[in-house]
C-alpha cells in the first residue's frame, strides 16, 4: 500500500472568499466574504474575513498564523463535489462505443475492450482520470473497475478522495473472489484515510446469489459497504421478475447486501414494490443517480428520486465511466439530475438549486458512508475546498450564484481545489499531476486497448 501523497499538516487560510452553506435540510445559502481556518486537514472555522482571536501555530492571530494563505477574493468556496459512481478508468475508452444500444455498448464494445486491460492500462487511466476530477472541482469519487490496486495508487499519488470497489463477475472464480476481500483488508484506510473500500460484486445478473452471500458476510466482517449496479434499468427488472419472480432489489435484500449497506449503482428500474425492501434499510442505503447514460441509451424511467428520498434513501449524483458519460464532470451530472427529475415528475418546482447541490455534496457523502466528514464547509469537517469564479460571460449578471452552480456553471470555472487539507490545483495549475506526460501516455496506449478483433470479452451481456 502506498502513503505517497502524505496528509496536510500545519494551517491553511482561504482569504475572503463567499462560502456556500449546505444545510442537510432546507435552502442552501450564500455567506459573504468569509476566511476557512484549515488546521491539519480539518476546517477549524469558517468566519467573516478580518475575524481575529483565532491562534495560530506559533500563538500568533488571524491570517498571519497561517501556514499557507490562498487569496479566495471574488471567489466561490463550494464543497468538493463527490462522483457516486464511476469507472475511472474507462477515460481510455471515451467516444469509442456511440449511438448504440445497451447490449451493443456491452457485448460489442466495451466488454470486449475491457479484456484487453492490463494493470498498467488501468493505472494510466485511473490517473488521467483523476486529473480531469480535480479540474472539475471532484473531490471524492466512489469506484467500480478492475485492477483495484492500480486505481488506489493513483488516488494516494493524486491526492484525491475515493471509496474503491473491485468489480467481481461469479464467472471469475473463487480466487478472484479471495483477491477481493484481500485488497478490501490492505486498502481500506490507506493514503491516511482518503482510500476507503468496498465489496463490488457486478449485478445480481453477473453475480450468483451464493456468492453475494459471501461477499455481504464479508462486508460485515470488516464494516464494509457494497457497491453494486442493480434495477439499472426496467427491462433488467421484468427480466428478473420472468426468470426468478423476485426483482433485482429483491435479491439484494435476501442476499444480505442491504444488510450489509449497499451504494446502489442507477436504480432506474426500481419499482414500488423496492421501496419498503429499501425503506427496512435506509439509514445505510443510497442510489447513484447518472442520467446522462440513461439519455445517450434511450432508458426509461429514470431513477425514481422522488420516491427514493421519500423513503428515507440517500440519493447521490453520478457520472458512470466516460465510456458512456464521456466525461467526469459532475456539475454536467447534477444539471442533468435537476432537468430530468422536473420533467419525469412533471413539477418544475421539484429538484430545487438547493435540493439538487445538496445531492452532489452531502448526498454523495452519505453515499459513501462518509456523511460526518465531507460534503459541507462546516468546523470539524475534513476540508475539502473548491474555489470556483462565476465571473464570466455565461453566469453573469449574477442574481442567484447557486442558481449558477447547478445550470451555468463549468468545469473550467473551477480555480483552486483543496484535499484534506492539500492544495491538489491552484490558480488552474495541477500540482501533484504532470498533465502532458498523463495524455502522452494514454495516448499511447488506447490503439491496442480499442481493438476488439480478437472475438474476445470480460462477460456476456444478458441480464
Amino acid at each position: 500500500m502506498s502513503d505517497r501523497t502524505p496528509p496536510a499538516t500545519g494551517r491553511l487560510l482561504v482569504s475572503g472568499c463567499d462560502v456556500l452553506r449546505v444545510p442537510p435540510e432546507g435552502e442552501c445559502e450564500i455567506l459573504r466574504a468569509q476566511d476557512i481556518v484549515v488546521t491539519d486537514g480539518v476546517i477549524e472555522a469558517v468566519r467573516p474575513t478580518g475575524t481575529t482571536g483565532i491562534p495560530g501555530p506559533t500563538g500568533a492571530t488571524g491570517p498571519t498564523g497561517a501556514t499557507d494563505v490562498i487569496d479566495g477574493r471574488g471567489l466561490l468556496a463550494v464543497p468538493g463535489l463527490v462522483n457516486a459512481h464511476t469507472h475511472s478508468p474507462m477515460v481510455l475508452m471515451r467516444g469509442a462505443a456511440e449511438d448504440v444500444t445497451v447490449e451493443g455498448w456491452f457485448n460489442d464494445r466495451v466488454w470486449p475492450m475491457e479484456s484487453n486491460l492490463t494493470p498498467e492500462d488501468v493505472r494510466a487511466g485511473a490517473r488521467l482520470a483523476c486529473a480531469e476530477m480535480i479540474r472539475s472541482g471532484v473531490t471524492t469519487f466512489a469506484d467500480h473497475y478492475f485492477f483495484p490496486e492500480q486505481i488506489a495508487e493513483a488516488v494516494a499519488e493524486t491526492g484525491l478522495r475515493a471509496d474503491i470497489a473491485p468489480t467481481y463477475f461469479s464467472s471469475r472464480g473463487e480466487a478472484a473472489l479471495e483477491d477481493t476481500v484481500r485488497f478490501a483488508e490492505a486498502w481500506h484506510g490507506g493514503a491516511d484515510g482518503r482510500v476507503t473500500v468496498s465489496l463490488g460484486p457486478h449485478a445480481p445478473y453477473t453475480v450468483d446469489d451464493g456468492d453475494l452471500r459471501t461477499l455481504a458476510g464479508h462486508a460485515r466482517r470488516l464494516g464494509l459497504r457494497m457497491h453494486i449496479h442493480a434495477a439499472e434499468h426496467l427491462e433488467q427488472t421484468r427480466s428478473s421478475l420472468e426468470r426468478r419472480d423476485i426483482t433485482p432489489i429483491r435479491v439484494l435484500h435476501d442476499t444480505g447486501v442491504l444488510d450489509a449497506g449497499a451504494l446502489i449503482a442507477h436504480g432506474c428500474g426500481i419499482v414500488q414494490d423496492d421501496l419498503p425492501l429499501l425503506a427496512e434499510y435506509a439509514g445505510t442505503t443510497a442510489v447513484a443517480c447518472c442520467p446522462k447514460v440513461y439519455l445517450k441509451h434511450a432508458l426509461s424511467p429514470l431513477t425514481p428520486v422522488r420516491d427514493l428520498l421519500d423513503t428515507g434513501v440517500a440519493v447521490a449524483v453520478g457520472t458512470d465511466g466516460a465510456a458512456g458519460h464521456n466525461t467526469l464532470d459532475v456539475w454536467e451530472a447534477l444539471r442533468l439530475v435537476a432537468l430530468t427529475q422536473k420533467q419525469a415528475v412533471r413539477d418544475a418546482t421539484w429538484m430545487t438549486v438547493s435540493d439538487t447541490l445538496r445531492l452532489a455534496m452531502r448526498g454523495g457523502a452519505r453515499a459513501l458512508g462518509r456523511r460526518d466528514e465531507i460534503g459541507a464547509l462546516e468546523p470539524g469537517m475534513r476540508a475539502d475546498i473548491v474555489l470556483t469564479d462565476l465571473t464570466g460571460l455565461h453566469c453573469r449578471p449574477l442574481h442567484d450564484p447557486r442558481a449558477a452552480l447547478v445550470y451555468s456553471a463549468r468545469a473550467s470555472d473551477v480555480r483552486t481545489v483543496v484535499v484534506d487539507g492539500r492544495v491538489l490545483m491552484r490558480d488552474g495549475r495541477l500540482l501533484t499531476v504532470d498533465e502532458p506526460a498523463l495524455l502522452a501516455e494514454a495516448d499511447a496506449r488506447v490503439a491496442r486497448i480499442l481493438d476488439t478483433s480478437h472475438g474476445r470479452a470480460v462477460q456476456h451481456y444478458d441480464p
